[in-house]
């Protein structure tokens, strides 16, 4: 165990690991701090029945070029509880959870919220802290700004695909979209790729996937899952495996649920013309390669899927004001930032024949470098 934590550190970080767990509960759990040279520690906090150290550790460090690459002054973090998020024991583990982490909550790093969570959860954490700082991502009620409800990540990963799609000569309008997972990033993805003119040809949940060449009805699948949730796909009817979406003949392919799931095989059969990463780390390096040898673009999910943490970063600095965040000036600042990166990382990766990721690595390590250096966090 020591040695697997060992491994997980490199020149960026991370720069600590907490593990914690609460016998009564049966909490267990994990924070883990990347990289603060930009700034102190930020990123969501999932709940998973296979949650590991190092699937969290992956995280922070994505969430380390996350904020890098949109240029905000916030460092790499992230948390994560081992357990079924459908628990009915879910209140008593997440205040466990918070009451474990106070030497670093809010001091080191916020509360936040990914795969598992919800505003309401976020609730929790303020409430069991008593610090209205422990968290963003808070329901409207309390002032907040409720990311899912908003849709902001998925709203942004469809502005990253129109202007990647301008850089390759891709008309958005009437091009065919594919969209592999249909929680709150897709379903918001799906939305706002209609109102661009896309026609969304497949989606897909835990449970199945539905695909029309006609263009699927976004509006009938949103009503479905607000009333059954993953389970639209089969209410919708004439369901496929889960996997097929990421095969369907399409323009534009969107994974938008979990890590690993565009592999070698996918990347050399794949139709599509553009790959925009919702989720976070999708595509395998080998598949990234292959991507970039066929002249298929790739949009790097912490290009992306940024306009979750553009949103988080408003709610940062609004943490312990009475006066709540102007949505309309959050989906202006996601649209300006994540368009002008994806035309930024496209170019570089032109200019120096590199993968975009490697493009988008470069940016945001040279950023991370910089700030490390001076704070004289690395040798002279």
């Amino acid at each position: 165990m020591t040695q697997d934590i060992f491994s997980l550190m490199d020149e960026w970080g991370p720069e600590k690991i907490v593990c914690v767990s609460d016998r009564k509960t049966g909490m267990r759990g994990v924070l883990v701090l990347d990289n603060t040279a930009l700034g102190m520690g930020k990123g969501g906090t999932r709940m998973s029945p296979t949650l590991t150290v190092r699937e969290v550790a992956r995280l922070a460090r994505t969430m380390t070029w996350k904020w890098a690459a949109v240029d905000l002054y916030h460092g790499g973090a992230k948390a994560g509880i081992l357990g079924d998020p459908s628990s009915p024991n879910k209140e008593a583990i997440l205040r466990a959870f918070a009451r474990a982490l106070t030497n670093e909550v809010p001091a080191e790093y916020v509360f936040g919220l990914d795969v598992g969570l919800s505003e309401r959860d976020s609730a929790i954490f303020v409430d069991e802290l008593r610090d209205r700082g422990a968290a963003v991502g808070l329901p409207r009620q309390l002032g907040g700004l409720p990311y899912d409800e908003l849709g902001v990540t998925g709203y942004g990963v469809a502005e990253a695909a129109d202007a990647a799609a301008r850089t390759i000569g891709l008309n958005l309008a009437g091009a065919r979209v594919t969209i592999q997972g249909f929680g709150a990033v897709g379903q918001a993805a799906a939305e706002r790729f209609v109102a661009l003119g896309a026609i969304v040809v497949s989606v897909s949940t835990s449970v199945g996937a539905v695909q029309d060449p006609d263009g699927l009805d976004i509006k009938r699948l949103v009503a479905l899952r607000e009333q059954v949730r993953d389970d639209c796909v089969l209410e919708y009817g004439n369901t496929l495996p889960a996997d097929a979406a990421l095969s369907v003949h399409t323009d534009i392919l969107v994974p938008a649920a979990r890590e690993d799931v565009i592999d070698d095989h996918i990347a050399l059969t794949t139709t599509a013309k553009l790959v925009v990463e919702g989720a976070n780390l999708p595509t395998i390096p080998s598949a990234q390669e292959i991507l970039h040898k066929r002249g298929v673009a790739v949009i790097p999910d912490f290009i992306a899927n940024a306009g979750g943490i553009i949103a988080a970063a408003y709610s940062m600095g609004a943490r312990y004001s009475a006066f709540a965040v102007d949505p309309d000036e959050i989906f202006t600042m996601i649209s300006t930032k994540v368009r002008a990166n994806v035309v930024a990382v496209s170019d570089a990766s032109l200019r120096g024949g590199v993968t975009t990721h490697e493009a988008a690595y470069r940016l945001a390590q040279d950023r991370v470098r910089t700030a490390m250096e001076i704070r004289g966090r690395v040798p002279c």
